[in-house]
């Protein structure tokens, strides 16, 4: 990334804090939101293992959460961007989960994962850092992992990305409101 790109990205960065801080992504916990959290789950639940490990990248406050059964899952680490909703996550104390606030295009795991999410992030990737980011995280899943990728409207230089995957499902979620719906796709890497 060049240094406006980076300075840009940490612009985003001080926008997210407040924006959080003021409530502005309260939106997330809304009933519109519910069909989406609800298809990810129907992900998990149908193409992961019995209590998956799961990298939640995108986290916020931990909206995925609350959908998820205390025991449907061993492990959860939610990583977002911004320290403000990694605070409030943690205020609610999930069993068997963690959450860091961490920048995605320069975030490694440090250790495998049975699911990982791109929940609503993957567009704010820089674009010359899509496929780096997208590689990183593949090899940071377990054998026989899953992706789930949840993107609203479009994603424009998105989909792309996820061309050389096994796609096992995929789902367009819409809603009432005529310009709101989003599109959610699990994979598995193709192995040779």
């Amino acid at each position: 990334m060049t240094i406006l790109d980076k300075f840009n990205n940490w612009r985003r960065k001080q926008r997210w804090n407040r924006q959080y801080k003021q409530g502005r992504w309260d939106s997330l916990k809304k009933p519109i939101e519910a069909t989406r959290y609800h298809t990810i789950k129907e992900f998990i639940d149908t193409y992961g293992k019995k209590q998956p490990s799961i990298l939640d990248l995108g986290s916020g406050e931990g909206v995925l959460n609350e959908y998820l059964a205390a025991n449907s899952y061993q492990y959860f680490l939610g990583v977002d961007f911004s320290k403000v909703s990694i605070e409030k996550a943690k205020i609610k104390q999930f069993p068997h989960s963690e959450f860091m606030s961490a920048d995605i295009h320069s975030y490694k795991p440090s250790r495998k994962f049975d699911i990982i999410i791109f929940n609503e992030v993957f567009y704010y990737i820089h674009n010359s850092q899509k496929e780096h980011v997208l590689q990183r995280m593949l090899n940071q899943l377990e054998e026989n992992g899953i992706l789930i990728v949840s993107i609203y409207r479009e994603g424009t230089s998105c989909w792309e990305y996820f061309k050389n995957l096994q796609c096992i499902d995929f789902k367009v979620v819409t809603t009432e409101e005529e310009k709101t719906y989003w599109k959610i796709g699990a994979y598995k890497t193709i192995t040779s």
